[in-house]
């Protein structure tokens, strides 16, 4: 099952109540569920972002109907990137592997 991280931001004026993200965390979940995503981690880091998801699918259309879900609550702004784990990259990126 494909792995997939998402970056988030949250809009202005849900930045302003950050105190509360952990519980509309609720709604998230609820939303992945839906999708059929496994949230694997979930992370609240310092920095540009404000939230880090690690993410299980069978498919890339799973992860953005979650989401295009999570957006249109209106608390975030989010993309998302296909991961892989050190054995698929050292697999896929091995020398001959790649085409040009």
């Amino acid at each position: 099952m494909p792995q997939y991280v998402s970056l988030l931001r949250f809009i202005e004026q849900k930045a302003r109540t950050i105190n509360k993200s952990t519980e509309r965390d609720h709604d998230l979940h609820k939303l992945a569920a839906n999708a059929g995503v496994k949230i694997e981690s979930q992370y609240w880091p310092m920095g540009e972002s404000d939230g880090v998801l690690t993410l299980r699918a069978d498919s890339e259309q799973q992860v953005l109907h979650l989401l295009k879900g999570l957006v249109s609550l209106d608390h975030v702004h989010a993309g998302a990137l296909q991961a892989l784990v050190y054995s698929e990259a050292t697999s896929t990126l091995a020398p001959g592997t790649v085409s040009h």
